[in-house]
């Protein structure tokens, strides 16, 4: 285990907190029960912590945490989340949620970005319009709740395949919620192209180089228009990220990366303390369950930086600040 920067803090009485992480099998669950354990050794003896799952696709987990039932969740993209404040994108169903505070943000390098079977012969969006193809295309539903399914529907307009034009085409999607929902979809056959994210897990590799799907390029003018929202920056992949024919060169895509850990402003302070000088502190017992992976193949990227962890993009809880600050990870 790491060796503290800062003096250890508690909590001398006992509280029962709920957390909220993701659907119960990956990484925000993950996280979760590591915090809890980290918290509850020096919280009042009788402290539990709830670790809920999500249904939908991680909006409510922030309405959650808003309108008190919960206490804290983890949520992705980072790049997305300052809307909440405010209501606007992603967040316009929602309405603002001003009093959202960020503990920490957690490193998770991805990608989203949109691939085709071979047998269209289709390598760009340009060819894409030209051919008209009638493509079952998976991704994750737009639903009000889902991250994944609104990026994904604001990429594709963005490029000129809406709904309709898609339909006009013979086309239709083929709607799911979660990232391995979509990627199965592709995978047996429901599917003839996929919009989605996790780009480091063994779902996007078997695509990529047992079944040689095509990435097809997010366009640099596409993505530009949506800049005026938050979160919509170019990214790309790597050349030779997969070991594909396809992959010889980078591909262009789009930014869907970091996890932010989100509070209430009115959180008690100690609490608040507590919980960052865990997330920080403690952040060795988190990176062993990673380190069987590459850290570009991990799904939390490591190792963890305690200065990188002070700039979320959402503001810090004030006492999460403070705890910057007295470790030194805040220098001004």
């Amino acid at each position: 285990m790491n060796s503290p920067s800062s003096p250890e803090p508690s909590v001398e009485r006992s509280l029962t907190l709920n957390f909220i992480g993701d659907w119960g099998q990956a990484n925000f669950h993950r996280i979760c029960s590591w915090l809890t354990q980290e918290f509850c050794d020096r919280a009042g003896p009788r402290s539990r912590v709830g670790i809920w799952n999500i249904q939908g696709g991680g909006i409510e987990a922030l309405q959650q945490v808003h309108d008190g039932e919960a206490q804290l969740c983890i949520a992705t993209p980072a790049g997305l989340l300052p809307s909440a404040l405010t209501g606007e994108g992603v967040f316009a169903s929602t309405g603002p949620m001003p009093s959202l505070r960020s503990l920490a943000i957690l490193p998770q390098r991805d990608r989203m970005m949109f691939a085709i079977h071979p047998r269209f012969g289709v390598k760009s969006f340009t060819d894409l319009h030209r051919v008209k193809p009638a493509l079952r295309i998976a991704t994750s539903a737009h639903d009000g709740t889902n991250f994944i399914g609104y990026v994904a529907m604001q990429i594709l307009e963005a490029h000129g395949i809406t709904k309709e034009v898609l339909e006009s085409w013979g086309g239709s999607f083929v709607l799911t919620t979660r990232p391995e929902q979509a990627i199965e979809n592709m995978s047996i056959g429901n599917a003839d192209a996929v919009v989605q994210e996790a780009i480091m897990t063994p779902w996007w590799r078997e695509l990529m180089e047992h079944q040689h799907l095509v990435p097809i390029p997010m366009q640099a003018d596409a993505i530009l228009s949506l800049r005026n929202q938050h979160g919509f920056q170019p990214a790309s992949i790597r050349a030779g990220f997969w070991k594909s024919n396809n992959n010889i060169k980078e591909i262009p895509a789009l930014e869907f990366s970091d996890f932010l850990v989100l509070v209430r402003e009115d959180l008690p302070d100690d609490v608040a303390y507590l919980l960052t000088w865990c997330l920080v502190e403690k952040r060795k017992a988190i990176e062993a369950q990673y380190k069987h992976l590459e850290p570009e193949r991990s799904p939390l990227t490591y190792p963890l930086d305690p200065v990188a962890m002070a700039k979320p993009s959402i503001p810090l809880h004030p006492a999460a600040e403070r705890y910057y600050r007295d470790a030194g990870h805040i220098k001004n």
